[in-house]
């Protein structure tokens, strides 16, 4: 008798027909739904257990890909040190450990203190998450959030630091982000709903002892979740209610926790606006009548838009993206001409005029670091590209001095001049030109032969800036190009790349990534029969949309934690996140928003089709994308094309969204994905 995991698990059909708009939508697996449902389960392992039979002969090649990415990971790595309040704060991987463990240090000198080891609080568990580490101003307490599932619902747990002494009150379901008062007792939190994992709800507390929060915040409308934030200058106390359009401020001085937010400005439909804080003014960056974001102040008594005053005008090529204030000088992170850089902008006439942070490399990432001091002459960023491995710098603010701190180790070494780095553009369907980012090693490239990994996102203004992987050598090494695809429904070239990408737009995201894909094989960065994609989260709906859009154009496909099953998950507005995902994919309970998704829906319009070979993962506790959409998809591809027997499915189901949350584990998943990648070259 042969053993069931030879072939493709057949999945129960079910009758079930959704019925929207006068348009009927068969459904026979709706009831993968029911989690922890003994079908459920034996049908997740049942795939787990074929996946491991048809990878076998690539059971010496998983391992190998393994061993080499933990290789090049140090087995002891410390952070780089950032001050405040006296003290150097820092954490650090011990040999062998899957967790870090946080310290700091009294800058004048002193004993180390550990402040949290997660490895310990996760022992003898198979995931642990931690969160939110926030020390009190005095320098007593600690707040922090531990995720013991996946599901990014953190508990909530307040330490006194000199006596190790954790508090035996603690608080669950919290969003794990933590702001303190400036009295060193009263707590600021978040926490979600416990069903659709909305933040909506904000609380203070006594820190104390934790007892008997207090709601000072409720964001009924559900469209909309909390956020908490602090001033730089530590003086005001912010909640954001936030939606992918529109945004809405309030605001409490420090020293007066106990008093009532107050509004900054009341929501507008289509307003964004993020108020900060410096020497009485509110600094607000804004898209109102500035599509590309402008900077103006307002004052405390938080008059209307009407009188708010302009201090860094709209320009239309420039994207701001964040304003960051100091004691000296603004800090604006911006993206030109689909590249980042870092402007300061002084707040002295004596001091130097706005200028930027040079940097040199076609494609790279740059981002502000840890810089907690409100008064300060350096400023610490982060900068990566595909070449060169994440390094934190230094820029003095006076003389314009570049100091690195520390390049990320790859152990054995790694040298970046071997690996060439460019951008080159696609040619949508409609003429936009589609910029894609890529790297391959120089000795091993040889033009319309190398097989080529496009990766892609494309949704909620989030853009892909190049990133450096060692991990990722193990594909470079092996002769292959690796490629990024810009496309619109991200932020690369300005608002306007992301209005263009969403709602009834959104299919310009899928033609886009075909764009570049058919260009790098004319442009011989791959060939026919050799590209390769991946994609996880909004970035797995694009390769399921691509799958049916173009399947012939592909060797095989990657789609993690895939958000697949559209038009279903956006009627139901039970499922977690749902409702704030409108102003993004639109209301199906709108029949035209219904029928834009239901043309690209992955899960609705697969078909009978010469598939490439595809593998799917997904965790049990994803919160962010459930795992019965893509158990679902893998089941209908299974039901309409019985010949496809390298369609696999893996479901990890110990942990959500983001995978394991150990450092070296994580990377068991990832040696998978490249060792089903390099055995179809």
């Amino acid at each position: 008798m042969s053993e069931p995991y030879l072939n493709p698990p057949v999945a129960k059909r079910v009758p079930m027909v959704h019925t929207e708009h006068g348009i009927e939508r068969p459904d026979p697996y709706f009831w993968m739904r029911e989690r922890d449902h003994p079908d459920v389960l034996d049908y997740l392992t049942a795939e787990n257990q074929y996946l491991e039979h048809k990878m076998a002969p690539l059971k010496e090649l998983r391992e190998t890909l393994f061993q080499e990415m933990k290789g090049r990971m140090p087995q002891r790595d410390d952070s780089v040190p950032y001050s405040k309040g006296g003290y150097w704060y820092y954490h650090r991987f011990e040999e062998g450990q899957e967790q870090a463990r946080y310290y700091r240090k009294p800058i004048d000198g002193g004993q180390e203190q550990l402040l949290l080891d997660v490895n310990e609080e996760g022992k003898d568990q198979p995931y642990i998450q931690e969160i939110g580490l926030s020390v009190s101003p005095n320098g007593e307490l600690l707040a922090y959030g531990l995720d013991r599932v996946g599901r990014r619902q953190y508990q909530l747990f307040v330490k006194h630091i000199d006596t190790d002494r954790v508090l035996e009150q603690s608080i669950d379901d919290t969003d794990g982000n933590y702001v303190w008062a400036a009295d060193n007792a009263t707590l600021f939190f978040e926490r979600k709903h416990p069903e659709t994992l909305r933040t909506c709800r904000v609380y203070r507390v006594n820190a104390l002892n934790l007892e008997s929060p207090m709601e000072v915040y409720y964001e009924a409308d559900e469209t909309f979740y909390c956020q908490l934030d602090k001033s730089r200058d530590g003086q005001v106390i912010f909640i954001h209610s936030l939606s992918t359009q529109t945004s809405e401020s309030r605001f409490v001085f420090a020293d007066k926790p106990s008093a009532d937010f107050h509004l900054v400005q009341h929501r507008t439909k289509d307003v964004l606006y993020y108020p900060t804080h410096r020497e009485g003014l509110f600094w607000i960056l804004t898209n109102w009548q500035a599509l590309n974001f402008r900077v103006m102040t307002a004052k405390l008594d938080h008059s209307g838009m009407e009188h708010w005053n302009e201090v860094i005008e709209h320009r239309p090529e420039v994207l701001i993206e964040s304003i960051e204030p100091f004691a000296d000088v603004f800090v604006f992170q911006e993206r030109h001409q689909g590249q980042q850089r870092l402007r300061i902008f002084p707040m002295h006439q004596q001091a130097p005029a706005d200028h930027f942070v040079p940097l040199s490399e076609q494609a790279f990432s740059i981002w502000l670091d840890a810089n907690p001091e409100h008064k300060t002459q350096v400023l610490r960023f982060g900068y990566t590209s595909l070449t060169r491995p994440v390094s934190t710098m230094e820029y003095h603010l006076n003389t314009g001095e570049i100091k690195v701190l520390k390049e990320q180790e790859v152990v054995g070494g790694h040298l970046p001049e071997a690996y060439y780095s460019e951008r080159v553009w696609a040619k949508s369907q409609d003429g936009t030109q589609v910029p894609i980012s890529l790297v391959y090693k120089k000795e091993l490239f040889k033009k319309g032969t190398n097989p080529c990994l496009l990766y892609g996102y494309g949704s909620y203004g989030i853009s892909l800036d190049p990133w450096f992987s060692s991990a990722r050598l193990s594909l470079l090494d092996r002769g292959w190009v690796f490629a990024i695809a810009h496309v619109r429904g991200g932020q690369e070239l300005g608002r306007q790349w992301y209005e263009s990408g969403k709602k009834h737009q959104k299919k310009n995201t899928f033609l886009d990534f075909i764009a570049c894909g058919e260009a790098l094989i004319e442009q011989g960065f791959s060939a026919a029969g050799h590209l390769h994609a991946m994609g996880g989260s909004a970035g797995g709906l694009l390769m399921g949309a691509c799958l049916n859009m173009r399947p012939d154009l592909w060797k095989s496909v990657v789609a993690q934690v895939p958000f697949v099953d559209v038009v279903t998950t956006m009627l139901d507005d039970s499922i977690p996140l749902t409702t704030g995902e409108y102003d993004e994919w639109g209301n199906p309970n709108d029949p035209a928003y219904f029928g834009s998704m239901l043309e690209y829906s992955p899960y609705d319009q697969v078909r009978q089709a010469a598939y490439p070979d595809i593998l799917v993962t997904t965790g049990y506790h994803d919160s962010q994308v459930q795992y019965w959409e893509p158990a679902k998809w893998v089941a209908r591809f299974r039901e309409l094309n019985a010949g496809m027997p390298q369609l696999l499915f893996y479901t990890d189901l110990n942990s959500g969204h983001g995978g394991q949350s150990g450092r070296f584990e994580r990377l068991k998943e990832l040696a998978l994905e490249y060792a089903f990648l390099i055995g179809r070259g």
